[in-house]
């Protein structure tokens, strides 16, 4: 079935039992567990799956070593079972990575490194590897690149990492593949929740545009989650339009990262570095990812919530400022690669249903307004699944959907993970077939697969893309599909015309080669 023809698919009788609108990691894996359980469901993205936040993370599943600094035990107990789910559902796109902490106090070592120790007792059977203490000699070798002077040495230990964009992308298509209706590009328009009464509610109807074509439809649907990310607010206002004096507060306060990739030969090696406290208080990460080397991130508020955020003058110098003082050859400006920003949804504990304020677990939030409208923001991508089933079992709590078991979504293996025994190639290395695991033979098989466009990309993945992963546009294939503008925007920026020509034929008919070559500007130090 076309694109064309399965949004029109959607103007049928048909009432859906849950409408899921957004795209991301979070309402990716409501979709999926509703899916799993049995409901009709359908998820609304108003652009690309993964377009926002969750592609833009720091790549890091990790337990939360600074939560455990905060006494927060069952946060992190939680999250480091949800990293081990993580890694065994989808070996081909998040893998074990070890971290080092160099020292340069001799006290650093052994305070850290007591605090690493009771974070693997914590993982038990699910840790990745033990915590080690490291000579000056053994971090230099861990971290090539690191600044030698004053080193007292260091302390490794393990957390995880994966492809954010292609994980959401196996989650949608797992989705599918488990029935559920799964659109990018499907913006909803308007609202209009169904008259509750009785403890149950009519049905909800929701309007959409299809951002692609221009054509319109609406949906029905029993139930309506708000996993909108950032943009959550919006979509709680959209809902109570037209309702007297129904005024949602607001949930959500956002906060932004930034992120600059750098070329490997800054540290070459395959340890990611943690330095635990920099000037003013926070952390800064350098990870090696698909060949190339992340540094980061920042959090600062802002009040705007923009499609694409830019980093802040003093944000990029705080990054470069706080990497000189590790590395042995500071980053410039000039060696910067990429750099791209995510919105976080910093939360406030809403007022809920009930009259009093509720904040859930993990770091997110789960509201029902009066309307019934089901918001969940916050979180983060290590813990989505956990998530996922906090937003049904509000759902069941709620009488919004009757009460179905689990779908055991922690032993349910995505789209393209590989068998247990088959040995994944490490992400830290340049991005490859690999990552798409077991359906490497199936991408192999479209046209082109010997023509290599550029950084791993084959004319036969761009094709499979269009064919089977919902690309429509040159940014969803380079910048999600494959991650170049995220490792190199000039790059990106050069292979955008070989691209855009392979999809049209495919018969995309406008693959906004223009909006992309002008977004790679954007992902460049001006």
């Amino acid at each position: 079935m076309s694109r064309a023809a399965h949004f029109q698919s959607l103007n049928t009788d048909q009432t859906y039992d849950l409408a899921v609108i957004g795209g991301g990691a979070t309402g990716l894996g409501v979709a999926l567990d509703a899916a799993l359980r049995g409901f009709s469901v359908v998820l609304l993205e108003s652009h690309d799956f993964a377009g926002g936040t969750s592609s833009r993370a720091t790549k890091l599943l990790h337990g939360g070593v600074r939560y455990l600094a905060q006494g927060n035990v069952a946060l992190v107990r939680e999250a480091l079972a949800e990293r081990s789910t993580v890694l065994r559902n989808a070996p081909h796109l998040a893998q074990p990575l070890p971290f080092v902490m160099p020292s340069y106090q001799w006290w650093q070592s052994p305070f850290y490194g007591l605090g690493l120790k009771l974070y693997d007792l914590m993982a038990g059977k699910a840790g990745l590897g033990r915590t080690e203490f490291l000579n000056a000699q053994q971090t230099l070798a861990a971290l090539p690149g690191l600044k030698a002077a004053g080193l007292k040495g260091g302390v490794k230990y393990w957390d995880g990492q994966f492809d954010d964009a292609r994980l959401a992308l196996a989650l949608a298509r797992t989705a599918k593949v488990a029935g559920a209706t799964v659109l990018n590009y499907a913006e909803v328009t308007a609202l209009r929740m169904g008259i509750r009464k009785d403890g149950r509610s009519d049905p909800s109807e929701i309007d959409i545009i299809d951002r692609l074509s221009g054509d319109t439809a609406t949906v029905s649907a029993n139930c309506v989650v708000n996993a909108t990310g950032v943009w959550v607010d919006a979509l709680r206002n959209k809902a109570m339009a037209g309702v007297p004096g129904a005024v949602p507060s607001q949930m959500v306060s956002p906060s932004q990262g930034v992120h600059v990739v750098v070329d490997r030969d800054f540290m070459p090696g395959n340890h990611a570095l943690l330095m635990p406290k920099t000037r003013d208080g926070r952390v800064l990460f350098a990870v090696p990812w698909m060949g190339k080397l992340i540094l980061g991130t920042t959090d600062t508020p802002r009040k705007d919530i923009p499609r694409e955020p830019g980093a802040f003058a003093e944000e990029l110098e705080f990054i470069l400022s706080e990497a000189a003082h590790v590395l042995s050859r500071p980053v410039t400006r000039a060696d910067i690669r990429s750099i791209w920003v995510g919105l976080r949804p910093l939360v406030a504990p809403p007022r809920t249903e009930e009259g009093g304020t509720k904040t859930i677990s993990r770091e997110h939030t789960i509201v029902v307004d009066p309307n019934g409208l089901l918001t969940v923001t916050g979180g983060k991508w290590t813990t989505y699944r956990a998530m996922a089933e906090d937003v049904l079992n509000k759902c069941f709590d709620k009488g919004l959907l009757s009460t179905r078991p689990s779908a055991n979504t922690k032993n349910h293996r995505l789209l393209g993970a590989p068998g247990k025994n088959a040995p994944p190639s490490p992400i830290f290395a340049g991005p490859g077939v690999h990552l798409y695991g077991t359906e490497m033979a199936a991408v192999e098989t479209c046209p082109g697969h010997e023509n290599v466009l550029g950084m791993g990309l084959t004319e036969a993945m761009v094709r499979y893309a269009v064919r089977e992963e919902y690309a429509y546009t040159v940014e969803d294939v380079l910048a999600r599909r494959w991650r170049v503008l995220f490792l190199d925007a000039k790059v990106a920026s050069s292979m955008g015309a070989a691209v855009a020509a392979i999809m049209q034929s495919e018969g995309v008919d406008n693959p906004r080669l223009t909006e992309f070559l002008k977004l790679c500007e954007h992902y460049l130090p001006g």
